[in-house]
């Protein structure tokens, strides 16, 4: 099964490189079924996955003049503080058995790994609905760039949520960022790609400190995951400039729906102990 986890920690990164996000998704199920790694530190992992694989990708647009740094600064500060205390006070005492009434018990990896299904359906119903309004919009002739203004209080709240979903279960939140940094901040679409890998990165590697010194890690494991995650990154933007990203997206999408209904199922009839 490792070879086939080795696989799919490539098909991660080949996702990020196609279709800019949708890989970090993949990164629990595949360090959880694949690799056996433990819930809980699966999501810690993921943390250094997709942090490492976003920065990588950052780069490029960064050059391209397609990250907005000062957007990604106010956007990323309560999500990185919200993912770090997640990780470094919440998750931490949360306690194995959450809940317990006679025989029924509901475990702690049992309650991550159906949170993370359950935001697994709701990215894949992103991925898979109608087309890209903004997109559409900034393809017209009389497209005009929308002068950004802040709207602080909803990006305080947003930024916050996101951090508070990435601590929890390891995935980026890119499908919840980039609506936001478009609607909020004003940024045509691949600005919002571009800076939501930015925010990304930070606050996913700084949320991964959160666990150091008391998750045991395994490097070998975790270096060689995420050095294939960012192999893939390149594959698949080679490929992207030969493929149709958004009818990929689609096909992604339902992928991961399947993926997180599976998941559901498989934990409700075979929960973690």
């Amino acid at each position: 099964m490792e070879i086939v986890g080795y696989l799919a920690s490539l098909l991660i990164g080949v996702s990020l490189g196609l279709i800019g996000g949708g890989g970090s998704i993949l990164t629990v199920p595949v360090l959880v079924y694949l690799f056996h790694v433990n819930p809980v530190l699966a999501s810690a992992y993921s943390l250094f996955i997709v942090g490492a694989s976003s920065l990588v990708g950052a780069i490029p647009k960064y050059n391209q003049g397609l990250i907005n740094v000062k957007t990604a600064i106010i956007f990323g500060i309560p999500s990185i503080a919200a993912v770090y205390a997640t990780r470094k006070f919440i998750i931490q005492n949360i306690p194995s058995d959450v809940f317990i009434w006679g025989d029924f018990v509901i475990t702690k990896s049992f309650l991550m790994m159906v949170l993370f299904a359950i935001l697994m359906v709701a990215a894949s119903i992103s991925m898979i609905s109608g087309k890209c309004e903004q997109c559409e919009k900034e393809k017209s002739e009389d497209y005009v760039v929308e002068q950004q203004v802040f709207n602080y209080p909803l990006i305080l709240i947003e930024g916050t949520v996101v951090g508070i979903l990435t601590g929890l279960v390891g995935a980026g939140g890119g499908f919840l960022i980039i609506p936001a940094l478009v609607m909020l901040s004003k940024l045509s679409m691949k600005q919002a790609i571009g800076t939501s890998l930015l925010i990304i990165a930070a606050k996913s590697l700084i949320g991964f400190t959160g666990d150091l010194g008391v998750q045991i890690i395994d490097w070998n494991l975790l270096l060689t995951v995420t050095s294939l995650a960012i192999a893939g990154i390149f594959v698949g933007d080679i490929l992207s400039k030969k493929i149709d990203g958004d009818k990929l997206k689609v096909g992604f999408g339902w992928f991961v729906l399947v993926m997180g209904i599976y998941i559901l199922i498989q934990q409700i009839a075979f929960p973690f102990r």
